[in-house]
């Protein structure tokens, strides 16, 4: 692509009040509005402001930083994004950015945790116009529903941000605490979001978060099986027996101390079975990539230094690799003996479903999440956009509830783009820039000609906002 016009015959200005940059808002928003996000702004958020303005208005003021995260805001000034050109045709109560901040510093914890629930609310509406978490009855696999628990710090750079720490990671920040739940036919969708200290251990207050998650989750497909996936920093004996407590299933990453070593070692030599990674594992210790392994299993009674209540029997699947000396082994030095690294993980699954190389392969997709905390780190949560904790608290679950939104869009639209992240979705379907005409006292968009995704635009659109389906008795 080449520019063919000389510097001088080309020139701009921003004079027409008619365009608007997001046009796919107006689905999105009409999808967030059917599933009544105003209706349970106005009953359960109480949140009000001090001085003239003593009622906060919070319906439109949460549509309104839900909708600036959906074009990409990730600040409050960003939010800005949301009063330009014809928008004002389109949307009504759009508030400034100095509005919303001042609503966002009035929240108290109390009301963090009334959006934690305006959120969960949400989603079962979202399930409603679209399956959110789809399960089929084919195998053991496809018919569970998949928990993941991990927290993320989300690096800050003032001390002055209440809560700021140095956590795990060495850097300040604040720790976000993030839950989210998939299945194999279905991306993942939040179902459980806290804010903490940037200095708090990774296990603090999980199991409260645990609980709620599951609950969640359980409203979508009652019947489904749940199982529970986390690594090693949640391996307690109050996270497992909230999952119990919940009906669910756990598979948690042990850590290799005294017990677990030796239950390691009575597993003997022909109880390996080998298996076959689908993508070759780089490994940071050694230098080298690993395409293979071996796993085994054996039962094994987890937190048995706790009370018999807090004891749980299960399985212990180990895997074991091979360590590899490249250098070595090129220079003719070949080891004496085979020496293996092991990665063990407790799980409560049932052997006959799920046997030792399925178990594995489930436990192994549990690292997922990562890429939920990536999504959200390249957009609402590249900064913290308050020094007021709760403000922030706050702004973490409008992000996890936008988020949910976009991932419903996504699913109205179907087809390829089910699955398609939400930089993706923004571009294809949210920025979409249209003129905004008036004819007849009806508001015609008109948008760009020849847009590579028009189709997946018209179903979103139609789906949203096109007539209601007739009903066949």
């Amino acid at each position: 692509m080449l520019f063919n016009h000389t510097p001088t015959a080309v020139s701009h200005s921003f004079d027409d009040a008619n365009l608007t940059a997001t046009t796919g808002l107006v689905p999105i928003m009409g999808l967030a509005q059917n599933a009544g996000l105003p209706d349970l702004a106005e009953d359960q958020l109480t949140v009000s402001t001090t001085g003239a303005d003593k009622c906060a208005n919070p319906a439109p003021k949460l549509a309104t930083l839900v909708a600036g995260m959906a074009v990409g805001a990730d600040s409050i000034d960003d939010m800005n994004l949301l009063r330009h050109g014809g928008m004002k045709h389109l949307f009504d109560r759009v508030y400034a950015p100095s509005t919303l901040g001042s609503f966002l510093r009035s929240f108290t914890f109390g009301h963090v945790r009334q959006l934690d629930a305006i959120s969960s609310c949400l989603l079962t509406n979202l399930n409603e116009h679209t399956s959110l978490l789809p399960t089929s009855q084919e195998t053991a696999e496809s018919s569970t529903v998949f928990v993941e628990i991990d927290d993320t710090v989300i690096d800050v750079h003032s001390a002055r941000k209440q809560g700021a720490g140095f956590g795990y990671q060495g850097s300040r920040g604040l720790n976000a605490l993030l839950a989210t739940a998939s299945t194999s036919n279905s991306s993942q969708i939040i179902v459980g979001q806290r804010l903490r200290k940037g200095s708090t251990s990774s296990a603090r207050g999980a199991d409260k978060l645990v609980s709620d998650t599951l609950a969640t989750t359980k409203r979508f497909n009652p019947g489904a099986a749940v199982l529970v996936r986390v690594d090693s920093a949640y391996y307690s004996s109050s996270v497992t027996k909230a999952v119990q407590d919940a009906g669910a299933n756990v598979s948690i990453t042990v850590r290799m101390d005294k017990k677990v070593k030796a239950a390691i070692a009575t597993i003997t030599d022909d109880a390996w079975t080998g298996i076959a990674y689908p993508d070759a594992i780089y490994d940071e210790e050694t230098g080298a990539w690993i395409a293979r392994g071996e796993v085994a299993e054996v039962p094994f009674t987890a937190f048995t230094s706790k009370k018999k209540a807090l004891q749980v029997t299960g399985r212990l699947v180990v895997r074991r690799i091979l360590e590899l000396n490249e250098t070595k082994r090129a220079a003719g030095q070949d080891p004496l003996f085979d020496l293996f690294r092991y990665h063990a993980f407790f799980t409560t699954l049932d052997q006959d479903h799920f046997d030792t190389v399925v178990a594995d392969q489930v436990h192994r997709r549990h690292t997922i999440i990562e890429q939920i905390n990536a999504e959200l780190k390249n957009g609402a949560l590249a900064h913290m956009p308050s020094g007021v904790f709760n403000a922030n608290a706050a702004w973490v679950t409008i992000a996890a509830l936008t988020h949910n939104l976009l991932r419903a869009a996504a699913g109205v639209v179907g087809g390829r783009t089910s699955k398609v992240r939400a930089q993706t979705l923004r571009m294809r379907i949210i920025d979409v820039p249209a003129r905004v005409a008036h004819r007849a006292r009806k508001l015609i968009l008109h948008l760009l000609k020849k847009w590579p995704w028009v189709q997946e635009f018209s179903r979103l659109w139609q789906a949203v906002l096109g007539p209601p389906r007739p009903v066949v008795a």
